[in-house]
């Protein structure tokens, strides 16, 4: 009988310590994750306050989604005593994670007038944004191409002000080459840089100061994609095609070109998935983009049926597999859905009209679903 109950105790710790692993799994990932504030807002941390009252804040703010959380992470992190007063800008979607460094680390803390260099897959742009005392928000006061005639005064003005902060804001699915390009384009970051490897950078926002450079830049979004790579490869799900983080994150790169609906980044994935397990290829149009423009600047017009046959290495109508590299940067999400994709009997997917897309087992629901899409595209092409 004692053996019965020792058995049964050993079962109960051990199912107890698989419940707290999962519990502190989930905890990490919502500590690291993109957060659910919606705007920049500007966080007053008032002198003698603590991560407790600070968290309060957060919360009341939607910045946070678990004042807890946010404490255990501080702690966790030895930085719950680093906690340093004054006014932090805190971006859209930033991460628990981020949120504790910005309000320990010190150094320069008003957050009155922001610049964003705005890095996107079309095009790139400049924001100006300034504190609204009422909201705590930033509101946009002036928006404009760089190099697409002369920037605005009230730009000129804040560039000029010492208390002026800097974001650059990078896109998911923005190649190495156009960051290189918007990287140049700044001048108050310094020094040269050649092209990073295509997928090396991570999409997000990061705080710069006049005077940092350029690979000072590349090498804090090169780390922070190294960080977000291997933890995908690390908890990437049983039976994913995949050999070697390498290929992940070259299949994330084309789950982030093909998708425009975030929702559906792993019934995108479960498609190559399944289409890598039945030897099918990928046939995918963005690596065929990528074959014509390796990832300098923009096609800006629909493929011809010539460039869909035609030989490149990246062409996934014409080759076997993966391409060599990767066709973009992607971000978090996409890297995940590589990882760890829904499980789905789907290998076909076409456009819906919606943003989204029509998903199919069989060719002949694949054919029915692309002759729906050709007719909206048909009653567009009349309106």
């Amino acid at each position: 009988m004692w053996r019965h109950i020792a058995s049964n105790a050993v079962t109960m710790l051990v199912v107890a310590l698989f419940l707290l692993g999962g519990l502190i799994l989930v905890g990490q990932s919502q500590y690291r994750n993109d957060g659910p504030l919606a705007e920049a807002i500007c966080l007053r941390v008032q002198p003698g306050s603590n991560m407790n009252r600070v968290s309060q804040d957060l919360e009341k703010e939607g910045a946070i989604s678990s004042g807890m959380l946010f404490r255990v992470g501080a702690d966790y992190a030895d930085k719950a005593d680093q906690l340093k007063a004054g006014s932090f800008l805190v971006p859209e979607q930033a991460s628990m994670e981020a949120i504790v460094d910005i309000v320990t680390r010190g150094g320069a803390s008003t957050c009155g007038t922001e610049v964003v260099y705005r890095v996107g897959v079309t095009r790139k742009q400049v924001q100006v944004r300034e504190l609204d005392p009422i909201s705590g928000r930033f509101v946009e006061v002036a928006e404009f191409i760089p190099g697409d005639g002369e920037a605005p005064d009230v730009f000129s003005k804040v560039r000029s002000e010492a208390d002026t902060r800097y974001r650059i804001a990078v896109a998911e699915g923005v190649t190495s080459w156009q960051v290189m390009d918007a990287l140049n384009s700044i001048d108050l970051l310094s020094g040269e840089i050649a092209q990073p490897g295509e997928g090396s950078l991570a999409p997000d926002s990061y705080e710069v100061r006049e005077g940092d450079t350029r690979e000072s830049v590349i090498a804090r979004m090169t780390d922070a994609q190294s960080v977000l790579l291997n933890a995908a490869w690390e908890g990437r799900a049983d039976g994913v095609p995949l050999q070697s983080a390498e290929e992940l994150l070259i299949l994330a790169s084309i789950i982030e070109k093909e998708t425009g609906v975030p929702e559906e980044r792993r019934q995108v994935a479960s498609v190559f998935t399944n289409r890598l397990n039945r030897g099918m290829r990928l046939q995918t149009d963005p690596t065929v983009i990528y074959g014509i423009t390796k990832g300098v600047g923009v096609l800006g017009r629909g493929l011809r049926q010539s460039e869909l046959r035609g030989a490149t290495p990246w062409n996934t109508y014409v080759i076997e597999g993966l391409p060599p590299t990767p066709i973009a940067n992607p971000g978090r999400a996409s890297l995940e859905a590589a990882a760890d994709p829904d499980s789905t009997p789907y290998v076909f997917f076409v456009a819906d009209g919606t943003g989204g897309h029509a998903f199919a087992e069989t060719l002949a629901e694949h054919n029915a679903n692309v002759a729906e899409w050709r007719k909206i595209e048909a009653e567009r092409a009349n309106e």
